[in-house]
């Protein structure tokens, strides 16, 4: 596995309390993605198949070594146990996250926040578990990040939708944006996919946001386990073996009227044509990561959107794997001979949830595709990213953070990266 730590700054200073440059120089903002997780809202297969701690973590350990992970890097999340019984589960860092985003904006700008989907588990609004709909936003939407809002009141959050918002019915999408219509800190259009501008013109910043979910549910395609190694397996192998497994797309996920090409189009044209200095797309899904489990819909996603990225964007933020990430692309198999800089992705999709990384996997990557550069990751850890564009010195600057297992909600600053602006 390469991993380049020449822009790593894990120091005091990221979280100095004093603010040296102006909101004209810089444009400041939270991202923060799978946050919709909490206890009392559990998997139906841990309600009908309830497990004590040392079956939960054998199961969880079970599944990682079905995955071929290396033992010695098998860890799982705080567990849970309900009041008055032995069933356990996985514990939530939700509110943790909230908390300590809300002592970042203490030290640091913050001036907005993008949410990267799965803002409700497990299966979205209009969920057949007999909970009211409005309360279940409330608790997992709303209530993580009201120490965030509380002292920033006038701060929006612009949501995406992901794959768990969309896993009960159409009807369930619907709740969520009609809910996020209503509260003050929250804005996500009603078709799921929307752009918006940040910033005075010359300095300013167009973010396109993406219904990923949408854009995968129109396509045919197929997980493939890994091999022993790590490695991909072919899908001709995958299928003469047997292993590969068609991706179930649910009738209603299923674009109406051609409504994920609509998408597409919108992006392609939205992108070419906008005259914001900077342009930021996010969603959901992944293009490229190392969670080993996810790597099918980088496949399908990067058709899709790579080359309009790698011509127009100066960066893709995603959610969807449950740690933090830091990778690049260099565009080089979508726009043979550019000279444009790394596109970068960023991953924070730890708000609520843990999983870890696939070695072997992302070492299989490196070695494959050599247009991919794995920069940095964290797994099993709660956390989030604060993103600065400095006007200055045009450059993108990422930083991640992390909350201790031990819910307190105090802020650890992990690293901070920096890019070149790179859109035209």
């Amino acid at each position: 596995m390469k991993l380049t730590f020449s822009h790593i700054a894990v120091s005091a200073l990221l979280l100095s309390s004093t603010f040296l440059v102006s909101a004209e120089d810089t444009i400041s903002f939270l991202a923060f993605g799978d946050g919709g997780y909490h206890p009392d809202y559990p998997k139906t297969k841990h309600i009908k198949k309830p497990k004590n701690k040392q079956q939960f973590i054998a199961a969880e350990k079970a599944d990682w070594l079905e995955d071929n992970r290396p033992i010695d890097e098998f860890d799982h999340a705080p567990i849970y146990v309900y009041p008055g019984t032995e069933i356990a589960t996985e514990d939530t860092g939700a509110a943790a996250v909230g908390s300590a985003m809300a002592k970042l904006c203490e030290r640091k700008p913050c001036e907005f926040g993008i949410q990267l989907g799965d803002n409700i588990y497990p299966d979205g609004a209009d969920a057949n578990d007999g909970k009211d709909d409005q309360k279940r936003m409330n608790d997992l939407i709303l209530g993580p990040l009201k120490p965030l809002f509380k002292n920033n009141k006038d701060l929006i959050v612009y949501s995406a939708l992901g794959n768990h918002d969309w896993k009960t019915s159409r009807k369930g999408v619907k709740l969520q944006t009609e809910w996020m219509a209503k509260q003050p800190n929250f804005h996500m259009d009603e078709r799921g996919y929307y752009s918006y501008k940040i910033g005075e013109p010359g300095n300013d910043v167009e973010f396109f946001v993406l219904d990923t979910n949408m854009l995968l549910s129109g396509q045919h395609y197929y997980e493939i386990p890994l091999k022993h190694d790590g490695s991909e397996q072919g899908l001709a192998s995958a299928l003469a073996s047997g292993v590969a497994e068609v991706e179930d797309i649910e009738v209603h996920e299923s674009p109406v009227n051609g409504e994920d090409h609509k998408q597409l189009a919108w992006l392609a044209d939205g992108l070419k044509s906008s005259k914001a200095k900077w342009k930021i797309v996010y969603g959901h899904h992944i293009l490229w990561s190392i969670g080993g489990t996810k790597y099918d819909e980088g496949h399908v996603l990067r058709r899709l959107i790579l080359p309009e990225l790698c011509q127009y964007a100066d960066a893709y933020i995603a959610g969807h794997e449950h740690d933090l990430e830091l990778l690049t692309d260099d565009c080089s198999r979508v726009l043979p001979g550019n000279n444009k800089p790394k596109l970068p992705l960023i991953i924070s999709g730890a708000a609520s949830k843990m999983r870890g990384t696939h070695s072997p996997f992302a070492q299989q990557q490196e070695n494959r595709y050599p247009e991919y550069d794995l920069i940095w990751a964290k797994s099993f850890i709660w956390g989030f990213a604060h993103i600065e564009l400095d006007n200055r010195s045009d450059r993108l600057n990422v930083s991640f953070y992390t909350t201790p297992k031990d819910k307190s909600g105090s802020l650890q600053p992990e690293a901070s990266f920096s890019f070149k602006h790179r859109s035209d």
